[in-house]
């Protein structure tokens, strides 16, 4: 019998008994609402994540006590706002939504936290996050991007790129399998229109740039012409047990140091279990 991963399918008292487990863990996917071309549709991010998320717990499902949230939709995506289509967050409102996220999961006696992302422009605002909460509220949790998860194995499924761009070959594959009523393939083509990257910057640094000064005119980084569902099932089922595998790991899952505690300074540096 398939054991049911996803909260919003769940009634109340099914998630308590889920959360009063040893090791209870929450997984929320996160992803953003932005333009993805002419091709694919503004949910892309959000779907891909919740897919390798949902797929994830289900393989493991049987060994740990796991519940996948609703995708998180909103995420950082200022710098697809010329296209249109797109509603993002500042890091502020986004630190403060997970916040109220981790707070009610503690709340609600879950132990792990785990969130899978889908989108490239929440990489760092999660990095930061994820570190600040985690000590907040002593729990453990970890942040992920499954298309850097399993690169070997999304290699050798991709015809024009070794991973994900933006509203790619990957992308493009993904969605025809899990959404392919939102997907249009009559316009891959149209979506190569701005190939074209002249902006370097020395390696070390940084700055922002907005989408439409990466890849102007439909804002596509990749082609995603070979795209097809099949690729997406083989790049889903590599995604997900990856992110398994990342559940399964203990050393992923040790109580956060109490870094700001009072007198941490003055104890051990062997970690939280000697101090």
């Amino acid at each position: 019998m398939l054991v049911e991963v996803e909260w919003q399918k769940l009634r109340a008292p099914e998630i308590r008994a889920i959360a009063a487990r040893p090791g209870a863990l929450a997984i929320l996917p996160i992803g953003s609402l932005e333009q993805h071309g002419p091709h694919l549709p503004v949910i892309t991010d959000t779907a891909s994540a919740s897919a390798a998320a949902i797929a994830a717990a289900r393989l493991v499902a049987d060994e740990v006590p796991v519940v996948v949230l609703p995708g998180l939709w909103l995420g950082m995506s200022e710098h697809h706002l010329p296209f249109g289509g797109t509603i993002t967050l500042d890091y502020a409102t986004l630190r403060a939504v997970l916040g109220c996220i981790v707070r009610s999961l503690v709340s609600g006696g879950f132990g792990r936290l785990l969130i899978v992302n889908g989108h490239g422009g929440n990489i760092d605002p999660l990095a930061v996050a994820v570190r600040e909460l985690a000590v907040e509220y002593d729990m453990p949790i970890v942040a992920c991007l499954p298309w850097d998860m399993a690169p070997d194995e999304v290699a050798s499924i991709m015809e024009t790129a070794p991973g994900a761009g933006h509203a790619c070959e990957g992308e493009a594959s993904l969605m025809l399998e899990i959404m392919p009523d939102a997907v249009r393939p009559e316009n891959f083509a149209a979506a190569l229109g701005n190939q074209k990257d002249d902006w370097h910057l020395p390696r070390g640094a940084s700055r922002f740039y907005s989408f439409s000064e990466r890849r102007p005119v439909t804002g596509t980084m990749g082609d995603p012409r070979p795209a097809t569902a099949a690729k997406g099932a083989a790049i889903l089922t590599a995604q997900a047990h990856a992110v398994a595998q990342l559940i399964r790991d203990s050393a992923a899952w040790t109580p956060p140091d109490q870094v700001w505690a009072p007198g941490r300074g003055q104890r051990s540096t062997m970690g939280r279990d000697q101090a």
